[in-house]
């Protein structure tokens, strides 16, 4: 037993110092390319001065206000796209006329950038919170209903057979079936329409513009007015830190854990 714990903390070691290299590596590079490239701070930045810009950010709560206000509006606009697509992602799979109704509209819907729904919901809302919470929603519904009602048509025929012979019927079939047999599936596509939402909240913060408060989007587009690339490429980094955080803590493990939990992938024993 010992030996096992004491050959995953190797691993673990072995594993965080790889990423440690990794990241090295890539700020040598950055640097080498700064120096043998020759170019202006006003185009290229350091990486020194790109992390001189995030300490300073964090130290006068510019950007920790700003991270906060983000993730927010992706809390809250993702939540309305959950709360509206599973359902009808789960009805479209299984009643012909809603799906041959809301799935040529999903289809159809999914493909438009989300960039698109900015003019739209400027004219309807305004510079609010509403107008970008409307982008959020609309960039990541469509993909949701989409991926639900795929997740649900996976389902073995067999399960279902099963339980209307026990006598499941109605809502109870849904509730105590349907869903949970589909949720490791659901929640695959829910990962892939939070990265949809993620970058709907990001376009729509660039050009909408609030008195709430300042956001990760807004310091992306004031750093771009002002010329200043340390801003630029730290909020850009930031950005990526923010979906590579919420991919690898949040739904990695959720979609590891249901996957083991049904029975997809073996469990280390």
């Amino acid at each position: 037993m010992k030996c096992r714990l004491l050959l995953l903390n190797l691993n673990v070691v072995k594993s965080l110092l790889k990423k440690i290299a990794y990241v090295l590596a890539i700020l040598f590079t950055w640097q080498c390319a700064y120096i043998l490239g020759g170019c202006s701070d006003l185009i290229f930045p350091t990486p020194v001065q790109v992390a001189r810009f995030l300490w300073h950010a964090c130290a006068d709560g510019t950007l920790i206000s700003a991270i906060w206000m983000t993730i927010k509006r992706l809390i809250l606009g993702y939540s309305v796209s959950v709360l509206i697509g599973i359902p009808v992602g789960m009805l479209c799979s299984r009643f012909y006329i809603l799906n041959a109704f809301v799935g040529k509209l999903v289809l159809g819907l999914q493909t438009l950038p989300s960039i698109c729904w900015v003019p739209l919901t400027l004219l309807w809302f305004g510079q609010t919170d509403r107008a970008i919470l409307f982008v959020v929603t609309m960039g990541s519904l469509w993909s949701l209903i989409a991926s639900t009602e795929s997740s649900v048509r996976q389902i073995p025929s067999l399960y279902i057979k099963a339980a209307r012979t026990m006598g499941s019927r109605g809502i109870d079939l849904w509730v105590t079936v349907i869903f949970p047999a589909a949720l490791p599936f659901i929640i695959t596509g829910m990962k892939q329409s939070w990265a949809f939402a993620w970058r709907s909240l990001m376009s729509a913060e660039i050009y909408v513009s609030t008195i709430h408060g300042l956001s990760v989007g807004q310091l992306l587009h004031y750093g771009r007015e002002m010329q200043a690339m340390d801003q630029v490429v730290g909020i850009i980094f930031v950005i990526i830190a923010i979906g590579f955080i919420a991919e690898k803590v949040i739904f990695a493990n959720l979609e590891r854990t249901l996957h083991k939990r049904w029975g997809f992938v073996k469990s280390a024993s």
